[in-house]
């Protein structure tokens, strides 16, 4: 077959023949394999190449065992002894392996080895001397003759049997490490020295390493202190100069290729009595927990505190990890030093080349040096002290590598050996999670013979059953395993190689592991009997088919018991169902092995097989046959699991739960995947399988919605993935009870709606929830047909968490009763009894239906809180609220009462004024606009009476100033836990607060409390007789804890006034602060830059302790001054402190002002300003500027300035009590500026100045506004042609005073019919066309920037109708005025133009009705000709046009418009010029017809 047409996962990939150890490994095959070259060289020259064809000669003939010869070793006249006899069995594997299959002719293989090697040529001499001698006496020549080939053939028999076993493979000879000489225990006194000794044997030469207390011994950390030797297999540690402390436990550790073994011995080092009493050995620090002896105190307790702990880990395969955790214990004993203990999963770990250990007095650490999926697990540390032991626990994850081909699989896991044999070994292992994306087809297994490199894979076609028997083993070597995976897309990385097995018979392992390792001394020996003749063995016994797979069978028998003193082998056999053809399945290779797999079966068909044994002296007779067997797969694929459900565990985890799948065999565990929901992506939770059904997934995203599905594996294979759950979102768990047993059944089973084809249940959680919380409700339901019920029918395959469900599907006016079932973490509990007999059937009521789990809290004497839940059917509006009702349980129904008087929109109530030890019943009703609905179901009876031992919650405020809610419950069963609620719903923003529970104790703390913290906390303890309780936190009890917070927090010496600093007269700097009070031991200090200030010239320090007052004065504020100030106050234990910084511009500002007040001293030396520059509006609008000036004299000028331009210079000095004024009239934005006044005279200069710019004009304008809305006169009413106006008069008015109008107390705003306005100093209002709702009360508000100043008028009665009659006068006229006619425009005054020529005028004309026009000419009518035309257009243009203008034209021409309003004129001239030159000649004319 040609390469092309090989399968893909024949041909060589990148997996294949790829080295999988760690370094230690490597190195320490390294070292092997040099040392077998070494041998190897040394002994092949010896090989004789006639043992080799006699080899060759005896396997190369029949398969058929023939008699057993006479061998020629034994062969000699009768009586004559036979110096040595080695018995030989004609098979070829025996001499490949270089091992025989008994241990008699092993130990004789043994004698004869050691006997050539020692004692040959002695040997052969004393043999030849003796014969040569009885020769001479005795025999004849041809008798000699026969005897001496004899001798020669015998010695080279010995010499070829000799160089036969030093070519023995070495490895073969692998074995483990093994103590001849154990260390021994020593008891020494101190400043002594001891030496402890082993002897070690095994191949490869172990390597010895030391401990102390599992801790390695480094002798360099110590030098002189240990000396460590080996030499001769002698292996020594000497410790020197012995104390106290080396008191210990001490391990020699040998370790080889095959194995690592351990041996202890204890060191107990003394004191004198005279020195410090009799201290003995303390073996508790790291001895195995057999040694249960400590010395001391025996009420000694030894506490064991967790620090640093580590958490869960996840790793990827091929990275180190390492777990370690701070170890504290005490008291801290040097001589009690506790012993650490690593377990994964139950199984106590021991250091090997895959974990390393280490304990340094303080930190244990587990290093993982390469990781592994077969790593994943829960780790645990135990500390095991005299007063018993501490754990602390973590899971590691480990992900799968990277895959070399994108889309192959994971690696497999657990690769482990079974039943090992001469030549066959099974190999079994784990599938992955990860199949890539496509199904796994298979696997393939890989082999490697320990020593050397070279992988050899053992099966052609993939198999994917986990479990493989390897064949064709040599006997005597030792094997490593791998497997691969392999799926249409590629190969996976290659699993952990297998611990090492050799290929040994079970009884051959047994008697080695009883053979001491110590070199044979016995005696040769020596017969004169002949060997007798070979014995055919009997028949195999006990053959059964232990496994059968598609792919291949097992069998496996007894060997004989007549057997003979040979080997065995056997043959196997096989007959098809239907036919007495029995086919030998291995005619050429014989089995040594009591097991053998059968491949290249017909899937499908059936077999018997039957097993013959064989030896020298021929074939047994057949065993039994076996029973039928068909060729497939005995061990089916499990089924999925079922019913998942996940439940919150921390915020990065879940606790995933499922049913277990049914009728599953040989199962090995679950996987378990998630997803985020919508993203369709799949992970793995755990890489290796868990059994159980429950299991935390780590590793999730806080606040997203996971998914699960699990599926179960076994050797089969995967089963397919159950159906996922429902989604959950990542957040911690309010609780972590540990579920105990499944709930108790639900009960009172209502119809909450129901409609034609579906009916909404209602039922009650369980009295007994079983230690955990209830995670969801199964429903099951069946139809009632003439009375007889049906068979059960689930209602919902998912879980469901509310406790109302709508069962779809279900037949109109059918009678049905349904069941519920509750589910926790231990599984699903018993069904309720049947319900009532319940019709679905349409509601059509208005009303809404009953509320629903109805259930009450926090019972007391004299009150409950009841809770409830909104009706599924709110009928044909939405519910508004609730009523609550309550009679005495034994009551009649006439005495139900309502709780609330006023319905209620919350789903919570108070009950109160109850009566104390009253059993009362509850019920709820909602309301809709439609009226009140169903009552709900009736609640179970409770007594009114407080719980023995309730405590409530309690607030508390700690030192630190944490405001918790604390609760405390005595009565908490095993899964009991508290659950904590706000407003009575669940604490959905749990960032608000943090939780902690421990024991019978819970409180909630604030992290940052505030007015979202505001409403009712409540607390209910599962699994009690329903303790619970509540605290309110409304808006004043916030502000009281907040206080009492700070007052906690900040224990310090209250302040009046925090460190200050302020300016003195002549510019000296006071820096002062005020405590509210300060006890007479009460001390303080200054500090500048972390400087302490003394008291000295330059700072004056005073405290002042009955006023508080601490005050410091500098005489300078200078720039070394800059820093900051801190005033330190410590009174008892209250303390307290305040800084000042004056840096930066603070410091200047500062420096400036202090430097201002020296300046103002020295400035106050002359004339100068009591009271600066100000400014005040007087009554008439007007505004002053004044200032008071001091030491003043007559030479002083005083001048004014605006914009540094002088308006006033003062020269008479004419004002009274010092005071300097400006008036400024009409003040307006002109007026704004800088205003300055200067004193000055031979004393000194003095300036104040007065920016009135921005704000402080804006707030001279809103004066000067104010001062003018109180000139205000009282509003007036005057009519107009529009309609009514009403106005006031100001003295002054400016654009910022802001005016508004008001009728009957609403404002106006601007419109066409209503305006308001100001022209001049009037203020007013129009009203046009005044209507009957115009009367009313008029106000006129103006607002001056602050303030609002009101005048009134009142519009009614007889003033509206005079005001309204003027005003139809009035518009009467207007409306003759605006409709009378008139000559809008277009006409000039004065039109010349030159005769001749055409003038064309036209004019505007307006009036209603259309007006007449005509045209005068110097008051004359003029008449439209050819000469004249006079045109009006469209009513409204009239044109006047001359077609050929004459001097006789010229003059003044006028318009008239007229209509029933009014007429109007519009006049203008025309004046007609003649040219010069034609004036002329026209003169010249006129001069000739005077002639």
């Amino acid at each position: 077959m040609s390469s092309l047409s090989l399968p893909f996962y024949q041909k060589h990939h990148r997996h294949y023949d790829r080295d999988y150890r760690n370094t230690q490994l490597s190195s320490t095959m390294q070292e092997y394999r040099q040392e077998e070259k070494r041998s190897t060289a040394t002994h092949s020259h010896r090989v004789r190449s006639k043992f080799s064809d006699e080899m060759l000669e005896t396997s190369s003939g029949s398969p058929q065992m023939k008699r057993a010869k006479q061998d020629y070793y034994s062969k000699g006249k009768e009586n004559e002894a036979v110096d040595y006899i080695v018995p030989v069995f004609r098979g070829c594997h025996e001499y490949f392996s270089g091992t025989t299959s008994s241990k008699d002719e092993r130990t004789k293989q043994s004698k004869s080895s050691h006997f050539a090697g020692e004692s040959h040529s002695a040997l052969s001499n004393t043999i030849e001397e003796h014969n040569i001698e009885k020769s001479a006496m005795h025999k004849s020549r041809k008798v000699a003759i026969r005897e001496s080939a004899e001798r020669i053939s015998l010695n080279k028999e010995i010499y070829d049997t000799q160089d036969f076993h030093k070519r023995l493979r070495e490895d073969s000879l692998l074995r483990l490490p093994e103590f001849i000489i154990k260390p021994r225990s020593h008891t020494v006194w101190e400043k002594q020295n001891v030496k402890l000794h082993c002897t070690v044997s095994g191949w490869p030469v172990p390597r010895v390493t030391w401990y102390k207390n599992n801790v390695s011994i480094n002798v360099h950390t110590d030098p002189g202190k240990y000396i460590i030797d080996s030499k001769y297999g002698v292996h020594s540690l000497e410790i020197n100069n012995c104390d106290f402390d080396d008191t210990a436990q001490y391990r020699a550790s040998a370790m080889n290729a095959k194995g690592e073994l351990s041996a202890f011995a204890s060191v107990v080092v003394k004191r004198f009595k005279a020195e410090h009493g009799d201290l003995s050995f303390h073996p508790g620090r790291i001895a195995p927990p057999s040694y249960d002896y400590f010395p001391g105190d025996p009420h000694m307790k030894f506490e064991v505190h967790f620090v640093d702990k580590f958490n869960v880990s996840i790793g990827k395969e091929g990275d180190t990890l390492s777990l370690g955790c701070t170890v504290i214990v005490h008291p801290n004993l040097k001589r009690f030093q506790p012993e650490i203990q690593w377990w994964r999963n139950g199984i106590q770990l021991l250091p090997s080349k895959w974990v390393e250990m280490h304990w340094s007095g303080e930190t244990a650490t587990l290093t993982f040096t390469h990781l592994n999926k077969e790593d994943e697990g829960l780790y645990t540390i135990r500390v095991l002290t005299k007063s018993g032991y501490e754990v602390h626990s973590a899971y590691v994850f480990v992900r799968d590598a990277d895959a070399e081909v994108a889309g192959a699989p994971g690696a497999p896991l657990d690769v482990y050996c079974l039943d090992a044999n001469k030549d066959y070994v099974i190999v079994t292992w784990k599938q992955p999670a990860v199949d890539g994306g496509s199904s796994i087809l298979g696997y393939f297994v890989d082999r490697c013979e320990v020593g050397t490199n070279h992988w050899v894979q053992c099966n052609d076609t993939p198999v994917k059953f986990a479990r493989f028997p390897v064949t064709g083993l040599v006997e005597g070597r030792s094997y490593i395993f791998r497997v691969r995976a392999v799926n249409n897309v590629g190969i996976s990385r290659p699993s952990r190689v297998s611990e090492p097995v050799a290929a040994l018979d079970p009884a051959d392992k047994a008697r080695l592991k009883g053979i001491p390792l110590a070199p044979w001394t016995g005696q040769i020996i020596v017969t004169e009997e002949e060997p007798a003749e070979g014995v055919v063995p009997g028949q195999p016994t006990e053959l059964a088919v232990t496994e059968a797979t598609r792919n291949y069978v097992v069998l496996s028998w007894k060997p004989p018991g007549q057997r003979g003193h040979e080997g065995i082998m056997y043959y196997v056999e096989k007959c098809v169902a239907g036919t007495e053809d029995w086919q030998r399945v291995n005619p050429e290779i014989p089995v040594k092995s009591p097991r053998f797999a059968l491949f290249d079966l017909a899937e499908g068909k059936s077999y018997r097989f039957r097993v013959r044994s064989a030896n020298s002296a021929g074939i047994s007779e057949p065993s039994e046959p076996t029973e039928f067997t068909e060729v497939t797969d005995k061990l089916d694929v499990p089924k999925a699991p079922s019913h998942v459900v996940p439940s919150r565990n921390t915020d990065t985890s879940m606790v995933v739960s499922w049913e277990e799948s049914k009728d599953a065999k040989e199962l090995v565990g679950y996987y378990i995947e998630a997803s985020i929901s919508g993203s369709g992506k799949w992970e793995p939770c755990n890489n290796k399988p868990v059994k159980g059904k429950r299991f935390i997934c780590h590793g999730l995203q806080t606040g997203q919605l996971y998914k699960f599905r699990v599926r179960a594996v076994n050797a089969a294979g995967l089963s397919q993935f159950s159906h996922e759950s429902e989604a959950l979102e990542v957040k911690a768990a309010l609780g972590g009870g540990v579920p105990h047993a499944a709930p108790a059944p639900p009960y009172g089973i209502s119809v909450l709606e129901s409609v034609r084809d579906s009916m909404v249940l209602g039922w009650k959680q369980p009295k007994f929830q079983g230690g955990a919380d209830i995670t969801g409700y199964f429903v099951d339901y069946r139809e009632i047909i003439d009375g007889i019920p049906g068979k059960w029918k689930e209602a919902n395959i998912k879980a469901i968490t509310e406790r109302a469900y709508r069962i779809h599907d279900l037949k109109e006016n059918m009678v049905y009763q349904f069941q519920v079932r509750a589910i926790n973490m231990a599984g699903v509990g018993l069904p309720s009894l049947p319900s009532e007999k319940f019709t679905c059937e349409e509601w059509t009521i208005a009303v809404p239906g009953p509320p629903h789990d109805v259930m009450y809290t926090e019972v007391r004497n004299n009150s409950l809180v009841l809770l409830w839940k909104a009706p599924i059917y709110s009928g044909r509006s939405e519910v508004t609220g609730y009523y609550a009702d309550v009679r005495e349980a034994d009551a009649d129904d006439e005495k139900w009462r309502s709780v609330n008087e006023k319905e209620i929109s919350k789903r919570y109530i108070k009950v109160q004024g109850l009566k104390e030890g009253v059993k009362y019943v509850f019920r709820v009703r909602a309301v809709n606009r439609a009226g009140v609905g169903k009552p709900s179901d009736l609640t179970e009876p409770v007594t009114a009476e407080t719980p023995p031992g309730t405590k409530e919650i309690a607030v508390n405020v700690d030192d630190d100033g944490v405001i918790s809610l604390t609760f405390e419950c005595a009565d908490m069963a095993e899964g009991s836990k508290f659950i904590w609620s706000k407003n009575y719903e669940d604490l959905i923003d749990s960032s608000r607060v943090t939780m902690e529970t421990k024991g019978g104790k819970t409180k909630i703390i604030f992290n940052d409390p505030g007015k979202d913290d505001l409403g009712i906390y409540s607390c209910v303890v599962t699994e009690t007789d329903g303790v619970s309780s509540s605290y309110a936190i409304d808006e004043a009890e916030l502000l009281r804890l907040l206080e009492l917070s700070h007052e906690h927090k900040f224990p310090v010496v209250p302040l009046k006034s925090e460190l200050a600093v302020e300016l003195l007269e002549k510019g000296q700097v006071r820096f002062w602060l005020e405590a509210e009070r300060l006890s007479p031991n009460g001390q303080c200090k200054f500090v500048f830059n972390d400087k302490e200030i003394k008291n000295d010239e330059k700072y004056k320090i005073k405290v002042d302790h009955k006023t508080g007052l601490v005050e410091m004065i500098m005489d300078k504020l200078e720039d070394i001054n800059e820093g900051t100030y801190t005033v330190q106050l410590q009174d008892g234990k209250a303390s307290n402190q305040s800084s000042l910084v004056l840096i930066g511009d603070v410091f200047k500002n500062l420096q400036k002002e202090a430097e201002f007040q020296r300046g103002e001293w020295l400035r106050k030396q002359g004339p100068h300003f009591v009271e600066y520059l100000k400014w005040e509006v007087n009554n008439d609008c007007s505004v002053l500027l004044k200032c008071k000036v001091a030491n003043i004299k007559k030479e002083t000028s005083i001048i004014w300035y605006k914009d540094d331009r002088e308006i006033m210079f003062d020269e008479k000095h004419d004002f009274k009590d010092g005071v300097c004024t400006l008036l400024v009239q009409q003040f307006s934005k002109k007026d704004a500026g800088v205003y300055e006044i200067v004193l000055k005279d031979d004393r000194g200069r003095d300036s104040s100045t007065l920016r009135l710019l921005e704000k402080a004009f804006g707030d001279v304008i809103s004066e000067v506004c104010r001062a003018a809305a109180q000139t205000a006169t009282d509003l007036k009413v005057q009519s107009t042609e529009h309609g009514i106006r009403i106005y006031s008069f100001v003295t002054y008015y400016l654009d910022e005073l802001k005016i508004i109008w008001y009728h009957k107390d609403t404002k106006l705003a601007s419109t066409d019919r209503v305006k308001s306005g100001v022209t001049g100093e009037q203020l007013w209002l129009q009203i046009n066309e005044p209507t009957e709702k115009d009367k009313g009360r008029y106000t006129l508000e103006l607002f001056d920037g602050k303030a609002g100043h009101k005048k009134s008028v009142e519009l009614s009665g007889t003033v509206f109708d005079e005001a309204f009659a003027e005003f139809q006068r009035l518009k009467q006229a207007a409306i003759a005025e605006k409709n009378r006619a008139r000559v809008i425009g277009g006409l000039p005054d004065v039109v010349t133009i030159q005769e001749g020529k055409s003038l064309n005028l036209t004019c505007n004309v307006w009036g209603e009705p259309v007006p007449t026009v005509s045209w005068l000419k110097n008051d004359r009518e003029l008449l439209g000709d050819a000469h004249l035309l006079l045109k009006f257009d469209s009513g409204k243009f009239a044109s006047f046009t001359i077609t050929d203008v004459r001097t006789t034209d010229s003059g003044k021409y006028s318009i008239l418009v007229k209509n029933k309003y009014g007429t109007e004129t519009g006049d203008f001239t025309v004046s007609v010029f003649i040219p010069e030159d034609e004036e002329v000649q026209v003169e010249q004319e006129k001069a000739a017809k005077k002639k």
